[in-house]
């Protein structure tokens, strides 16, 4: 009998959703850690399980993979949220939603915030060629739909008079603190911040905050006046 033909195997061409995603994997974790300077694609490569030759084959160099990463980072929280911001819902509703959705893909993707970090940082230094590219293709959208939530709330007077240039990013950092902030709340705290019931905990208060940072209350009846 003819021997069966074997599987290519990882790390090879013959199987390249599979050595892409796992260099991905492997880069996200090495650009968390060390930045974008710091970062050596030999020690991505050898995560991945795959030899650098393969790694420059499908991303040419360092910082082509850099920008495949951003846009796993950026590109899954978009998947992720846009059903919410796209529902018929109404805008309290939605907005909570968009709140839960975005909260819940940091908390999957705990690493993530640590890349959209240090890539602020690199901005500062003037050093972030990716950064138009990405506010164009996310930010901006992502911006733009959560403000005509709040606009929407408050045309319905649902919502407190804020300004969406200042409200969305602070609503933004209320979300994804606790992850940024881990290794202080084990010190601080003596907790384990990624441990569930902690992450269920910080959900709940996430859209706790915000709902008291941005709804009206509810109109108090007349027999409940003084």
């Amino acid at each position: 009998m003819k021997a069966a033909a074997s599987k290519p195997r990882l790390g090879s061409r013959g199987r390249p959703e599979e050595s892409r995603a796992a260099i991905l994997q492997a880069a996200v974790r090495e650009f968390s850690r060390e930045g974008v300077a710091g970062a050596r694609t030999d020690a991505i490569a050898r995560a991945a399980g795959v030899n650098k030759a393969l790694l420059y084959y499908y991303f040419k160099d360092k910082e082509r993979l850099y920008a495949a990463v951003l846009d796993q980072v950026f590109g899954g929280l978009k998947e992720s949220i846009e059903a919410a911001l796209s529902s018929d819902l109404p805008p309290r509703e939605k907005l909570l939603a968009y709140v839960g959705a975005h909260f819940d893909y940091i908390a999957g993707h705990p690493l993530y915030p640590r890349i959209s970090q240090g890539e602020m940082m690199r901005a500062a230094r003037g050093k972030a060629p990716q950064l138009e590219r990405i506010a164009r293709q996310y930010f901006v959208p992502l911006f733009g739909k959560v403000a005509r939530v709040i606009e929407q709330g408050q045309a319905a007077g649902e919502f407190r008079a804020v300004d969406p240039v200042h409200f969305v990013p602070s609503m933004i950092a209320v979300i994804v603190f606790h992850f940024i902030n881990a290794p202080v709340l084990r010190m601080v705290a003596g907790i384990d911040p990624f441990a569930p019931e902690h992450v269920a905990a910080r959900r709940a208060a996430v859209l706790d905050f915000i709902s008291a940072a941005l709804f009206r209350q509810e109109a108090v009846s007349e027999g409940e006046r003084d």
